[in-house]
């Protein structure tokens, strides 16, 4: 009974280093970068854009602010958690997204102006992502690699390969 015992709580005590790490967005950026981030106010209504074009002093809010902003060393190597919204990148042979930009906000990198590099995470999942689910929030699963990934919609600071995918409830 003691052997079982002793078992049972090795595998209890090393269930916390299987978990992944629940990340926030703002964990993404060095604490001393913070005050840099000037992220640009999200643009949803498109009819705004042009206006936005002219009183932006972002400059065109298709373009990038901060394509190469600083990232967090740290975090290369660990198993994370992030939540957010996709941006499709693949689609595969069944029609579902299996590689994407993980945003902060819904509709970043293609109605409003990209984030900065560090608020995006380049991910290529294990299954992928029905077209009829984009709109909602997702929680990615996976090991970190810090690493600038450079794509038509913008650039990523972060790169998880082999994510899992579960939709985001509240």
């Amino acid at each position: 009974m003691r052997l079982f015992s002793a078992l049972l709580l090795g595998v209890l005590l090393s269930l916390p280093a299987l978990a992944a790490e629940e990340l926030h967005w703002k964990d993404l950026v060095p604490p001393e970068a913070r005050d840099l981030l000037g992220m640009p106010q999200p643009v949803h209504d498109l009819s705004l854009l042009a206006d936005a074009l002219e009183d932006s002093e972002y400059g065109d809010p298709a373009v990038q602010s901060m394509p190469n902003a600083p990232v967090v060393a740290e975090l290369d190597g660990r198993k994370i958690r992030l939540p957010g919204y996709v941006v499709p990148l693949g689609i595969n042979e069944r029609s579902e997204v299996d590689e994407f930009l993980l945003v902060p906000y819904f509709g970043a990198c293609i109605h409003v102006p990209p984030p900065p590099s560090n608020q995006i995470v380049h991910v290529r999942s294990r299954q992928g992502i029905a077209l009829a689910d984009l709109y909602q929030p997702f929680w990615i699963t996976g090991t970190m690699q810090v690493e600038a990934i450079e794509s038509e919609l913008a650039n990523a600071g972060y790169r998880i390969e082999q994510a899992e995918v579960e939709a985001y409830s509240f």
